[in-house]
């Protein structure tokens, strides 16, 4: 299995440790020859704007819309989550639209409002602890989508198909539970880009 880590900006880096931990293969993904041969793609935190920028000028993003297109999996975090939704708000903006699920950037308030809590899933018994900064809030899902997780009422892990979202950050803990769940659907992936 070799499995993509967007790495034009954001903290890609802490994905690849955690993968590190898991002994799977990767590779960073800056241009659209990066994602041959890749079973899945995570979408890392960091600046969605400046994300969506710089996948339109490095010919990323059709190369994503393709991979989604032949059946990739894909892992969004934060900012992740936010290229993932159909509809982003709080200001609204452009999109990959592989989920189905409006999004409200930056709705936790600034970074000092960022906070680190312990919460049940449908993943394990045990909850997982979970790393909000400058998080955004899912305001709506489509009814394909399946809330793994939630937050005062509001979902904060995601999937609909081989497309995981999660409002935190998963990688700057030590739980790998989230990137297990993604290498599943990235494993069953029987078609590459």
């Amino acid at each position: 299995m070799l499995i993509g880590i967007l790495a034009i900006q954001g903290d890609f880096e802490a994905h690849a440790r955690a993968l590190d931990k898991l002994g799977v293969k990767y590779v960073f993904v800056r241009t659209p020859e990066d994602l041959q041969g890749v079973d899945g793609l995570i979408l890392p935190g960091g600046e969605s704007t400046t994300h969506m920028k710089l996948l339109a000028e490095t010919g990323l993003e059709p190369a994503i819309r393709q991979m989604a297109a032949n059946g990739g999996a894909f892992l969004g975090t934060c900012a992740g989550a936010i290229l993932l939704a159909r509809e982003v708000k709080s200001p609204e903006q452009n999109s990959l639209g592989l989920a189905d699920m409006t999004v409200m950037r930056n709705a936790y308030g600034r970074q000092l409002s960022s906070d680190v809590l312990t919460l049940p899933t449908k993943l394990r018994e045990a909850p997982l602890e979970m790393v909000f900064i400058r998080a955004p809030i899912i305001e709506k899902t489509g009814p394909r989508v399946e809330i793994l997780a939630e937050r005062e009422g509001k979902p904060v892990l995601v999937r609909q198909g081989k497309v995981m979202a999660s409002t935190f950050h998963p990688e700057l803990t030590s739980d790998t539970t989230i990137h297990e769940q993604f290498l599943k659907l990235a494993c069953n992936n029987n078609k590459k880009p």
